[in-house]
């Protein structure tokens, strides 16, 4: 047999212990399974007398002359140099204990100013306040001394607190990525806006299910040169999901906010991930799907414009003009300081803007009869309409309706099935609200029926529009008839075994008495036995994964906008991305473990240069 064909011996399946023997011979103990010399504590790799002995004889030669083996000297000695490395190891790890705690404060503190989105340099103000308390608050003088000290260890300068929210950022990404890479499938939330600095971010967001509750996380934020099209956002994530080793195939719900470069038959975002993940669907946003139904035109467009003229004038052309206005409402003791301006992007501004113009209309009418301005006589008079007057309070009723439903398909961890029982019951107040638009009731439109206005054919055709309009976008969106979907969303599926065990689960009080009280996930999760029903509590997860609106990265960019305003150092993409994540992590890291792998990565990185 050749040598090259000899297996190399492995040093760790010989199971070489350390023999006792060794340490008055050669002057050697063992820790943490390895030799290490007491004279010069120079550690070697394998526990080997051979190797032991070759040390002792080249470097401590003279050991044997000055104390000889077996002399009363030499037990004396060498009990010494153990007592003394005892001794040095122990204020060692006194001093890692003590730098790992003061890591982890400063970790911790760093954790909860990303939490609050607060600025790098604050963390050094923390410092201060907590410095200044401890002197208030702590009588004995030697208990505020160690404590001052022990504060004054901690590193939380605001460059520290950069590398500590690198490290935080780094920790919940790296958990996210190996709960995500186990899952079966995701559902992707994707949304493209620009930040305050007109740099345009693709923010990710993903939800799954990691076999003991569903998760909604934030994924990348991505940062976009030049054109934001359909190609160009194609390729950043699938540029992404193979860096993080993400398999784009697991995908079964894709979720935008309807841009042509998101939704394009050919050349859009969908389509393009539908070519890579053939199980995906792709949704328009439910929430951007109602505000769309809700769009204004003709006659009540105008009206709306006139509001927002009303608004802005008063506002907007000056601001001695606008100090008048709130001295006035102030003077007059109204309920608000201020009117309210409307803002497209946000999806409340335009009911809120109502309202407050109507609950402040009287106030407005006084500013507008003591203004100078030529534009003020022409809103004086538009205001004293009765048909616009009544137009404002019919808008301003419908509005806070609309809002109410916004506001019920807004939030975190909000499952499809929820958005669309939402959608559903608003259709069948819409028919409640058609009928309700009558001078005898009113019930739902206390605003108009208040000012005693006329209803006009106008608010009538709002009311039958907003019904075909919800109507053709929500009929036909339909995921309760689990037979009906089952084979289509996932082929894999036998759909007898499901159409039986639906029965089953329909048919139990129990199992129906338990959806009522638990919810749609608690049930599928904790409820409904894998074992008994695989079939429909395995496409009951594939559905609850899905994501249906995009509130998530709307969310997300008020959040980075507020990161970026509060920042006053300059923040790079990398930075950004980081602070975004901590802000909206669902997962705490383990402050005390980080602490100390930070440290023994700064151990080696020292002995690296030495």
């Amino acid at each position: 047999m050749s040598l090259s064909t000899l297996k190399k011996r492995k040093v760790d399946s010989e199971n070489r212990q350390f023999n006792n023997e060794w340490t008055e011979k050669y002057a050697f103990i063992a820790v943490d399974a390895n030799p290490v010399c007491l004279i010069c504590n120079e550690c070697l790799a394998v526990s080997k007398e051979y190797n032991l002995r070759r040390h002792f004889n080249t470097t401590h030669a003279k050991f044997n002359t000055t104390f000889p083996p077996g002399s009363a000297a030499r037990k004396q000695k060498i009990s010494g140099l153990t007592l003394c490395y005892e001794q040095r190891r122990r204020i060692l790890f006194r001093a890692c204990t003590d730098q790992e705690r003061a890591t982890a404060a400063s970790l911790r503190v760093a954790w909860i100013l990303g939490k609050k989105k607060k600025p790098f340099t604050d963390s050094e103000t923390v410092k201060e306040c907590m410095l200044a308390s401890i002197e208030e608050v702590v009588t004995d003088e030697k208990t505020r001394k160690s404590v001052i000290d022990s504060i004054r260890q901690i590193p939380i300068s605001d460059t520290s607190n950069i590398r500590r929210v690198e490290s935080l950022a780094s920790d919940v990404f790296e958990t996210l990525m190996d709960k995500l890479r186990k899952a079966e499938v995701m559902s992707l939330a994707v949304d493209e806006s620009t930040d305050n600095s007109d740099v345009a971010q693709l923010c990710l967001y993903v939800r799954f299910y990691d076999g003991a509750c569903f998760h909604e996380d934030l994924l990348g934020l991505i940062p976009l040169e030049g054109q934001t099209t359909g190609e160009i956002l194609f390729a950043k994530i699938s540029a992404f999901f193979e860096e993080n080793n993400l398999d784009l195939a697991r995908i079964n719900m894709l979720v935008t906010d309807g841009a042509p470069s998101m939704v394009g038959r050919d050349q859009g975002l969908a389509a393009r991930m539908a070519a890579v993940a053939p199980q995906m669907r792709s949704l328009h946003c439910l929430i951007h799907q109602s505000l769309l139904c809700a769009k204004l035109s003709g006659e009540l467009k105008e009206t709306m414009d006139s509001v927002m003229a009303i608004i802005n004038f008063i506002r907007c052309t000056s601001s001695l003009q606008h100090r008048l206005f709130r001295k006035l409402l102030a003077d007059m003791s109204a309920e608000y300081k201020d009117l309210l301006i409307h803002n497209d992007i946000r999806w409340l501004s335009k009911g809120n803007a109502l309202k407050r113009f109507c609950e402040l209309k009287e106030e407005i009418l006084v500013f507008l009869q003591s203004s100078k301005l030529k534009k003020a006589g022409k809103f004086l008079s538009l205001m004293g309409n009765n048909e616009f007057n009544a137009t404002v309070c019919f808008l301003s009723d419908v509005f806070y309706h609309l809002n109410q439903l916004n506001m019920e398909l807004q939030g975190r961890d909000k499952t499809v099935f929820e958005l669309v029982e939402k959608l559903r019951a608003f259709q069948r107040k819409l028919s409640l609200f058609s009928a309700d638009l009558c001078p005898e009731k009113m019930l739902h439109f206390p605003t108009l029926r208040k000012s005693g206005l006329q209803i006009t054919e106008v608010m009538s055709g709002f009311i039958d529009s907003l019904k075909n309009n919800f109507a053709t976008r929500f009929d036909d969106f339909s995921i309760s008839n689990f037979a009906l979907k089952g084979k289509e969303l996932v082929p894999s599926l036998d759909e007898s075994f499901l159409q039986l065990e639906l029965i089953d689960i329909q048919s139990s009080d129990d199992l129906q008495q338990s959806l009522q009280q638990a919810g749609y996930e608690k049930f599928w999760t904790h409820v409904v036995s894998q074992e008994k029903f695989p079939h429909s509590r395995g496409l009951a997860l594939f559905l609850l994964t899905m994501f249906g609106s995009t509130y998530t990265c709307e969310s997300s960019f008020s959040h980075m906008n507020a990161i970026k305003t509060h920042n006053r150092i300059s923040l790079t993409d990398q930075n950004l991305q980081h602070c975004l994540r901590i802000a909206l992590s669902t997962y705490t890291p383990d402050f005390t473990a980080l602490a100390k792998c930070l440290i023994q990565f700064q151990y080696r990185q020292i002995r690296k240069i030495k």
